[in-house]
């Protein structure tokens, strides 16, 4: 079987099942005793037992760093140091760290025991009893496993009840009390079932479904097995863990595998098992870097050149070659001599006896390497170097090597095989002094056949008992399941007793409490009459506190209008000064300015001299002169009064213009618009226009500035408007506002608009005056 074995916070799931395939694949294709299917599953079941008990084959140092780097960084936040300690413990232990192991557990029981939940106090005991099921400890085991059990009395927590099933049934399953093991894991199954989805359930819950599919394939219950490997397929999908999801498909490979070994023609089986592989593969390549096995290639590898061996050697060896260089970059000796081992095969179905014999030399020190020696894998290789070597024709190396077969072979076996073994030497030494080596290489050939049968009917008798065997254990595992539902039903009887009995005090409680309801009715209406006046009074003094307030906040209604009424009539005053004020400017301007160029017209036009004609001419040369210049003086204080650029083309024409106007050698006056839509109306523009006139007239009648920035921006329905000047500024702390005309008739249009003004002013440096004006 192939990585059926294990939990997750024991590096089961990554790292041995890998191991155990590639060394069963060794053992398969190296051997050239002609067993069936069936009788090749038995083997690798014995050789899967080997490795588990031999748990120092981990060779994952990236899994441990990893878990010690994510262990260290959590040693402040509790709960995540109680959720990494289960791994990181059971990883130290795998590598052959195990007092720290142990003391990591115990550390972080000791803080979990102190919780008010017992959940994680329950997880860590479970994985110590497994830790020590593994270390031979069974007492201590059971000890750990009795507090497990102890402690999920006091969480709620159903996903840490049923890995406390999931430990029994794990410990339950390496003590060979598979029936008991079953039950465990199906308690476990009903626990994950009602338990909300957390970071880690389906990754767990998958696990036992991995386990049961493992139990009933021993069993040879094969619809059980598929049904718990398609659950761990999709359990595994679900927990989104790659190196998970890769299991997964490798389990499904092989339970169609083993469907097509046992009706080899059926290919549907064989593409099923076939496409799970190829999945593998791909799962691994699309997630390389975070796979914490590199190993996992060339195990998937290895199953798929197996499989393709029989229909097709092409694909066999495309992927027992990508195995073997997976295996050589990892370093893993199993996985490269398995890969060595397909190879050879191939090469003996091409009849290259050569190259066969070399990858069979190097399987034979890859096997050497390796941690775990099995003989009979020994023995496979040397056998199938004796094969190739006679294939060849060449006796004399494949009696060597058959020799050396036998030396082994005498070494694990009984006494009768080494004495025939010694009577071939014996023989060959006389025969090959009489120079009869070619009857003598037959002789030993009909010798060797004879071992071979002898060993296969050995097996085929061994086949035989075991097959009785497994039948009366399947026959007792069924008369057990008979008597667990029979005490299920019993137990359910009992339930629906209890349930009845139930009902029945729950019914004379309830007469109980209609009576003493009855008895306390009157109170009640006494109450409720008593709480219905309380209701009455307190309504009527509700009232009258609603109307009290409802008329002082009419009173005070009636003193905010008057405000507002108030704020009114000061803005319309200010407008009034305002345009006043205007009236008077207009009247000096047209007083000092106009009248002034009419006058001196009038009294240039006075003085002509009738009688001399050349004065004439330049008399009246001037009084055009200055009455073009009374006409473009009465122009500018028309424009003032009212823009023909504002009324025929906007705000933007009209500032330019007025800024244009205004510019002169000694003042330059910049404009800037900015996402600016001339959505406000005409009489607000003008209003913005006659601020803008009020400000750069303050600016340089009073501040002496040089250079002007006048800057309009409108966003989110709000304009924006700013004038700066690098004048002399003023201190804001001591001007009055209320005293400063221009200021106050500004601060009037402003508050007309709807808007605010903000000044800045530095002395020295210069003033700044923004605006916000609402567009609608």
């Amino acid at each position: 079987m192939k990585k059926d074995f294990g939990n997750e916070n024991l590096l089961w799931n990554t790292i041995v099942p890998k191991l155990s395939r590639s060394i069963l694949l060794i053992f398969t294709f190296f051997t050239t005793i002609k067993l069936n299917k069936e009788k090749g599953l038995r083997y690798r079941l014995l050789f899967i037992f080997t490795l588990l008990i031999c748990p120092f084959f981990v060779q994952a140092q990236d899994v441990l760093s990893k878990l010690e780097k994510e262990y260290n960084n959590a040693s402040n936040q509790t709960t995540e140091q109680l959720s990494l300690a289960p791994k990181y413990a059971t990883a130290l232990f795998f590598h052959n760290f195990k007092p720290k192991s142990y003391q990591i557990l115990a550390n972080n029981i000791s803080i979990a025991t102190k919780q008010p939940d017992g959940k994680y106090a329950t997880i860590l005991y479970a994985v110590q009893a497994m830790n020590y099921r593994l270390d031979n400890k069974e007492a201590e085991s059971a000890k750990s496993l009795e507090m497990a059990k102890t402690y999920s009395l006091k969480t709620n927590s159903n996903e840490a009840k049923g890995y406390l099933e999931y430990a029994k049934g794990w410990i339950l399953v390496r003590n060979n009390k598979t029936t008991e093991a079953v039950a465990a894991y199906l308690k476990a199954i009903n626990y994950y079932e009602n338990s909300p989805t957390t970071s880690t359930l389906y990754g767990r819950f998958g696990n036992v479904a991995k386990e049961l599919s493992t139990i009933y394939s021993n069993l040879n219950e094969y619809q059980l097995e598929e049904k718990y490997g398609k659950q761990f397929l999709l359990l595994a999908s679900k927990q989104n863990d790659p190196g998970l999801i890769f299991d997964a498909y490798m389990r499904m490979g092989y339970i169609y595998e083993q469907k097509y070994a046992q009706n080899t023609s059926d290919v549907q089986f064989r593409n099923k098992a076939e496409q799970f592989y190829l999945q593998a593969i791909a799962t691994f390549n699309k997630n390389k870097e975070s796979m914490l096995n590199k190993s996992n290639l060339s195990y998937a590898a290895i199953n798929l050149a197996n499989l393709y061996t029989e229909f097709n050697p092409d694909k066999a060896r495309q992927y027992a070659q990508i195995a073997n260089k997976a295996s050589l970059e990892t370093g893993d000796p199993i996985h490269i001599a398995s890969s060595f081992g397909i190879l050879a095969e191939l090469a003996i179905q091409d009849k290259n006896y050569d190259l066969a014999k070399s990858y069979f030399l190097k399987a034979s020190m890859e096997i050497g390497k390796s941690p775990v020696r099995d003989h009979n894998i020994e023995l496979s290789i040397l056998e199938s170097l004796s094969r190739v070597s006679e294939e060849q024709g060449n006796y004399k190396e494949a009696l060597s090597y058959y020799k050396s077969y036998v030396d082994k072979y005498k070494s694990v076996y009984d006494q009768e095989k080494l004495d025939i073994t010694k009577r071939l030497e014996s023989q060959f030494e006389k025969e090959r002094q009489e120079q009869k080596y070619i009857k003598l290489q037959l002789e030993s050939d009909k010798k060797a056949q004879q071992i071979k049968l002898i060993n296969i009917l050995r097996a085929q008798r061994e086949q035989v008992y075991n097959n009785l065997k497994l039948v009366e254990e399947n026959q007792r595992e069924r008369l057990k399941f008979s008597e667990l539902e029979s005490e299920k039903k019993e137990q359910q009887l009992r339930l629906a007793k209890l349930e009845t009995q139930q009902k029945n005090n729950d019914i004379n409680s309830y007469k109980k409490l209609l009576a003493f309801k009855e008895k306390i009715n009157t109170y009640y209406i006494v109450f409720i009459f008593i709480f219905i006046v309380l209701i009455f009074l307190l309504l009527y003094a509700y009232k009258q506190r609603v109307k009290s307030i409802k008329q002082r906040d009419e009173l005070h209604a009636l003193a905010m209008e008057k405000e507002k009424q108030n704020s009114k009539i000061s803005t319309l005053t200010a407008l009034l000064e305002g345009q006043e004020q205007e009236r008077g400017r207009l009247a000096r301007d047209l007083h000092d300015g106009l009248g002034g160029l009419l006058s001196g017209t009038k009294l240039q036009l006075s003085i002509l001299d009738t009688h001399r004609s050349e004065n004439i001419e330049e008399g009246i040369s001037k009084s055009i002169s200055q009455i073009d210049g009374a006409v473009e003086e009465l122009r500018r204080v028309a424009h003032n009064l009212m823009p023909d650029l504002l009324m025929k083309y906007g705000l933007v024409a009209a500032i330019q213009e007025f800024a244009s106007r205004m510019s002169n050698s000694a003042l330059n006056i910049h404009t800037e618009f900015i996402n600016y839509s001339n959505s406000i109306s005409e009489e607000k523009q003008l209003l913005i226009y006659r601020v803008i006139q009020e400000l750069v007239n303050n600016a340089i009648k009073h501040a002496k500035a040089s250079e002007i920035i006048i800057q309009i921006s409108e966003e989110d329905n709000v304009l924006h408007l700013t004038v700066e000047d690098d004048g002399k500024g003023f201190d804001l702390a001591g001007l009055d506002f209320r005293k400063t005309a221009g200021f106050h008739n500004i601060e009037s249009r402003v508050q007309f608009l709807k808007g605010t003004m903000n000044i800045t002013s530095q002395l020295n440096i210069g003033t700044s005056i923004e605006l916000q004006i609402p567009t609608h």
